[in-house]
């Protein structure tokens, strides 16, 4: 994976400490303090995935960061390599195996994000960065969930994650983005362990099961 750094990715990076110094601060704080306790697990789960479903451990996509610009999403991979007769990659959900299926329950492929924040592509709370294809689809008001950096949680998240339609989290998004602060961010921080636990709302948006991506403004199912 090449991750030289391309234009718009630094412009991105550059802009999140201008306009958020306070929070990309705190975002380095946090992650410095936990990533002792957060390194060990990562490294578990990285020798059980690399075991599971091969080489290479990490799946990376090009996902719209702060403004939409882009930047390239870093997640462990929850599916196998399996090929059929013909040389092709079996479908999804002949490839997802049931630990991929435990990482996505319980948010462990997105442990690799914590590279994104530490990079200043992300911030630990923010709306979920979705699929480049989407920046065409959003409406004025949506696309005003681009104003603050992508996060590895979100009010969304805390807040129904995956089983709110979309609506609902487009809402719950641009309800942060009006709202943002060091102490809400705190508060989501400290609600996301407890949503995980419990697993909560969970529906991961690759499931073979949920079908259906966001088509336009008017669309009412999630993804990630």
């Amino acid at each position: 994976m090449d991750d030289r750094c391309c234009p718009t990715t630094c412009e991105t990076r550059s802009g999140f400490w201008e306009q958020f110094p306070a929070k990309r601060l705190f975002d380095l704080a946090v992650t410095v303090i936990a990533l002792p306790f957060i390194v060990p697990i990562v490294g578990v789960v990285a020798l059980v995935a690399g075991f599971v479903h091969g080489w290479p451990l990490l799946f990376a996509q090009m996902r719209p960061g702060l403004h939409g610009r882009p930047f390239r999403l870093y997640m462990f991979r929850t599916m196998t390599n399996g090929r059929g007769p013909d040389g092709q990659l079996l479908p999804d959900e002949d490839r997802l195996t049931r630990f991929g299926k435990l990482m996505r329950s319980s948010s462990l492929d997105e442990l690799p994000e914590l590279i994104n924040v530490l990079k200043g592509d992300m911030s630990l709370v923010g709306p979920r960065p979705l699929l480049m294809e989407y920046l065409t689809r959003y409406s004025p008001e949506q696309h005003r969930r681009h104003l603050v950096p992508p996060g590895l949680t979100g009010w969304a998240q805390v807040n129904g994650r995956n089983t709110a339609d979309w609506q609902q989290r487009f809402l719950l998004d641009l309800w942060y983005v009006d709202h943002r602060s060091l102490w809400l961010d705190c508060k989501i921080i400290l609600m996301t362990p407890w949503k995980v636990l419990k697993r909560e709302g969970i529906m991961h948006p690759d499931d073979p099961s949920w079908g259906g991506k966001f088509k336009g403004a008017h669309s009412d199912r999630p993804t990630r």
